[in-house]
């Protein structure tokens, strides 16, 4: 949905699985009647499109295509934006690691995104300016990857950035990829990504184009793990040169680690999706791949040398989220001072089926109208929405 400041604000959806392109759009339907009844008035809905690579290449095909935009159009709706960072199968099956293969050292993950960039391109309406399509951070810390991983990564970076300049000559708005700072990526801290732009944008073989149409998406609950403030790390990202393509609306679990605390947090592991916990401590910050690391490193520890602090990255949703989460209000602080900074805001909670029982109380419908309406909420309190 359209904002004010030239905002734009999406339910990613990837909150449900879709294994082809009229399952998509069954997704779309749900995710904008639930955007209705959050905000009153006809206005078209902001949809931000997740796509699995297998209906990504169905999508290829034109006149599936354009079926499947002029059913968008039919359901009062629009898209500027396309979560690619997951590439597979996303919801009912162990995802963990897997989630950053391929990763950007292989030409699967350069196709697939050009791909999705096509796409994003035809479906973009004609009054919104730009495009935004996320990924992953490179690739994953915990593949033991050698330096030549990196170099991998900028020659596909470099060409994906040439790809996307193409896609603006010829259709008249721009694209930009935003990959994502995630706990245990290739880079996950503010530091490290600046580190990792800095190297690409002086690499001779990143043409120049790669600063406008490369940059950072800002997840709100990866950054909260990492202790990171939103003004200062968006500060830092902005006096390097690097945009921030879209910000993705997203909470985190905060605790301090009592017996009480962790036996209320193993309700939380699952096994899909990955689950880094980063402890915090008077000797600095310990890093666990996912709970149970965290569980087995803690086990026969007293509470006193179990850390002051964990944040673990589960998306809980940001209107209903248990154990005092950190909800990064503080990005839409910025943005109310800075709106230029970015202008696509999308709320990315997927993890819904696998939520512990009592936090899965409505349809899921339901949860994502919540979602919708203390999102509005705050946005109003910034100026941000009317």
């Amino acid at each position: 949905m359209r904002l004010k400041h030239g905002l734009h604000l999406a339910y990613c959806a990837n909150a449900q699985p879709a294994a082809s392109w009229r399952e998509s759009l069954d997704v779309l339907e749900l995710q904008a009647t639930a955007a209705r009844a959050a905000r009153t008035g006809g206005e078209p809905v902001g949809l931000g499109l997740w796509l699995a690579a297998v209906v990504a290449r169905e999508l290829e095909d034109a006149g599936t295509q354009e079926g499947f935009r002029h059913a968008i159009q039919e359901m009062g709706c629009y898209v500027f934006t396309i979560n690619g960072f997951p590439y597979g199968n996303f919801h009912g099956a162990p995802v963990k690691r897997e989630v950053y293969r391929p990763d950007w050292t292989t030409r699967e993950r350069l196709d697939h995104t050009l791909r999705l960039s096509r796409l994003l391109a035809a479906l973009l309406p004609g009054d919104v300016p730009f495009g935004t399509v996320s990924t992953l951070p490179g690739s994953f810390k915990g593949f033991g990857l050698d330096d030549s991983a990196q170099e991998a990564m900028f020659r596909n970076l470099a060409e994906c950035a040439a790809g996307l300049d193409r896609l603006r000559e010829q259709h008249g708005r721009g694209l930009i990829l935003g990959l994502e700072p995630e706990p245990l990526g290739w880079f996950e801290t503010t530091e490290e990504t600046i580190s990792f732009f800095k190297e690409f944008f002086a690499h001779p073989k990143t043409p120049r184009c790669a600063r406008e149409v490369i940059g950072v998406t800002y997840d709100c609950c990866h950054l909260a793990i990492e202790y990171e403030d939103p003004h200062e790390s968006l500060t830092m990202l902005r006096d390097a040169g690097i945009k921030v393509a879209k910000i993705h609306l997203s909470s985190a679990l905060s605790l301090t680690p009592t017996d009480e605390a962790l036996s209320v947090l193993r309700g939380f592991d699952e096994p899909v999706y990955l689950h880094q916990v980063i402890a915090s401590g008077q000797g600095g910050f310990r890093r666990f791949e996912d709970l149970p690391e965290a569980f087995a490193w803690s086990s026969n520890l007293p509470a006193s040398a179990r850390g002051e602090e964990w944040r673990v990255h589960f998306h809980v949703p940001l209107h209903d989220a248990p154990m005092a989460p950190l909800r990064d209000t503080s990005v839409l602080d910025f943005l109310s001072l800075e709106p230029s900074t970015c202008s696509h805001l999308e709320i990315e909670t997927y993890t819904w089926s696998v939520l512990p029982e009592p936090l899965r109380t409505e349809r899921i419908a339901d949860q994502i109208s919540s979602e919708y309406e203390w999102t509005l909420t705050e946005l109003r309190k910034r100026g941000l929405a009317d």
